[in-house]
């Protein structure tokens, strides 16, 4: 992916929580895409339509997210 994914904000589409796989969408190469999405911190959960941000970054679709701050 040409322009780096860490500290982009993304909306939650599918329930982020522990032992689960969500998804979010994040806006990159002029559009918006989804990734699979897992909680930086293992006790977070995150419901849709929480305001995240990437944290980490696992090529090809996957990221690690944290509550957006503010």
């Amino acid at each position: 992916m040409g322009e780096p994914l860490i500290g982009k904000e993304g909306r939650v589409t599918g329930r982020i929580g522990p032992g689960l796989v969500g998804e979010v969408m994040i806006p990159v190469r002029g559009g918006v895409e989804a990734f699979y999405a897992h909680p930086s911190d293992p006790r977070d959960e995150f419901t849709p339509g929480t305001i995240v941000v990437v944290v980490e970054y696992h090529p090809p679709r996957t990221v690690y997210v944290a509550q957006a701050l503010g």
